[in-house]
């Protein structure tokens, strides 16, 4: 205990370092949970959140009895879903790519194009998305239009809202999450790579039996935190993209609980709900967490 302590006091600038990160997390997402209770409250704020009387799972049970309560459930799974399958092997590919160009300055160059999408805010590429899929005005229609297809109202098609949330998140995201697997290849010894030329072995079955295997570690670690976020959807982009035509598709669980919450005022209706995502998240996590620890020995514990 002594030695550790000794340790402690030896790194104490990393300990300071640290100390905003740890002061941020204990001040937004630690001292918030104290009004986690307005779930099971009859929340009034002239009351506060002691005084207000106790309800117990009445909230949670209307919410459950509500017709609404599985699209918004099966709009918020599918849409997360669908943005994992379709968004989680791209940065590993695109990472593979970019460790196998050579060019210097090439390289530099579609790096930059592939993570600059990134650094747009949110509510600039709704703007984007809006404008390209315009059916009067968008280049996306006037291209369908040049090959004989008939302009269409994508954003007011419940069918369309999916893939177009999941596709704009992948080209934004991937190429910042390429970074992450580009640092992990590094790692990668050359030797193993001349070794495996000298016996005959091509690109594609160097990337497949050297550097593929060296990312399977990173690649269950995002896994399992992907995991822990099924239920959170991002709220931003759901909420600009919406519109009364689409919502069949594009309410979800996030933007159905600003309404009640905020719009209405519903705040223990509003906070029942964030309960059950945010358990529903932990539960996930944990399990695929266990999963991952016992068939391949890597997990987050």
């Amino acid at each position: 205990m002594k030695d550790r302590l000794k340790q402690a006091a030896g790194n104490w600038e990393l300990y300071v370092m640290v100390l905003p990160l740890v002061a941020f997390f204990f001040v937004f997402h630690y001292i918030p949970i104290y009004g986690v209770q307005i779930a099971f409250k009859d929340f009034m704020p002239s009351l506060g959140i002691w005084g207000s009387p106790w309800v117990g799972l009445k909230h949670f049970e209307r919410f459950f009895n509500m017709h609404y309560a599985g699209r918004l459930i099966w709009n918020t799974l599918s849409i997360s879903l669908y943005s994992l399958v379709a968004g989680f092997p791209a940065p590993i590919i695109l990472a593979l790519a970019f460790n196998e160009i050579k060019d210097g300055k090439f390289k530099r160059f579609v790096q930059t194009v592939t993570y600059a999408p990134n650094f747009i805010s949110t509510v600039v590429i709704v703007g984007m998305i809006i404008a390209f899929l315009s059916p009067s005005t968008g280049v996306i229609n006037h291209f369908l239009d040049l090959i004989g297809i008939n302009r269409h109202h994508f954003m007011q098609d419940p069918r369309w809202f999916r893939h177009i949330y999941v596709l704009s998140g992948i080209w934004q995201s991937t190429g910042w999450g390429t970074i992450i697997y580009l640092a992990a290849l590094s790692g990668v010894d050359t030797q193993l790579h001349e070794a495996a030329t000298i016996d005959g072995a091509t690109r594609l079955q160097r990337m497949w039996y050297i550097n593929l295997p060296v990312l399977v570690p990173t690649m269950v670690i995002l896994l399992i935190m992907n995991f822990g976020g099924i239920m959170s959807v991002g709220f931003e982009k759901a909420f600009l993209l919406q519109n009364p035509l689409n919502m069949q598709t594009s309410d979800i669980i996030a933007t159905f609980t600003y309404r009640t919450g905020l719009l209405e005022g519903q705040y223990s209706y509003s906070a029942a709900i964030g309960l059950f995502n945010s358990v529903i998240n932990s539960v996930m996590l944990l399990a695929v967490n266990w999963i991952s620890a016992k068939y391949t020995d890597t997990s987050l514990l």
